[in-house]
């Protein structure tokens, strides 16, 4: 089975995820942070990975460190999930609508972190929520699961529907690239020998 486990405790936040990236879908997450858990269910929900988040932060300040750190876990537990990436696609993109927005996503599992984010917000909150925080939330997803992360806003003029529709182009192409291939025969899909 292709779960994992990672508990992170600082001064500011302590959180628990738990993946399986053979799921269907199923998600149980808190955080503090209402509009990030709904965030976070479409994540699990569309990459049909099972996700468990456990998530109590310093949010008497603000939601950064809750929202950045939960992302930093997210990612070092996909990593230990994924293990060797022997027989994944590895690759993945896809192009999703929501209503006024539409975003592009297309992603490596290369282990070279990298995030080219092109989502701007019309509005600097979604009710209570920064929305600058949801590009931190991919950039520490990006460099702690080492992902090569594209996100890119075709259209849109809802804030709400923008991030929404980012979460679910990365979850659909994070379906994709973890998925694994039956050509592949539990085969390195790279030419270097290791990821």
């Amino acid at each position: 089975m292709r779960e994992a486990r990672v508990s992170r405790k600082t001064a500011e936040t302590a959180i628990e995820v738990t993946v399986n990236l053979d799921g269907t879908g199923q998600y149980d997450c808190q955080t503090g942070v209402g509009f990030f858990d709904h965030m976070l269910d479409q994540l699990a929900r569309h990459s049909l990975m099972d996700l468990t988040v456990r998530a109590k932060g310093d949010t008497h300040i603000d939601d950064h460190h809750t929202v950045e750190d939960t992302g930093i876990a997210l990612g070092q537990t996909l990593t230990q999930a994924l293990g060797d990436k022997r027989g994944i696609r590895r690759y993945g993109q896809f192009r999703l609508a929501m209503d006024d927005a539409q975003v592009a996503c297309a992603l490596d599992l290369s282990a070279r972190p990298y995030l080219v984010w092109n989502v701007p917000f019309p509005t600097p909150k979604i009710g209570t929520f920064d929305t600058e925080l949801v590009r931190e939330f991919f950039q520490a997803l990006s460099t702690h699961g080492g992902i090569t992360l594209h996100v890119d806003l075709v259209h849109g003029v809802n804030s709400h529907h923008i991030a929404e529709a980012a979460f679910k182009a990365v979850a659909r192409a994070l379906r994709e690239a973890v998925e694994p291939d039956p050509r592949m025969a539990g085969a390195l899909p790279s030419t270097k020998g290791a990821l």
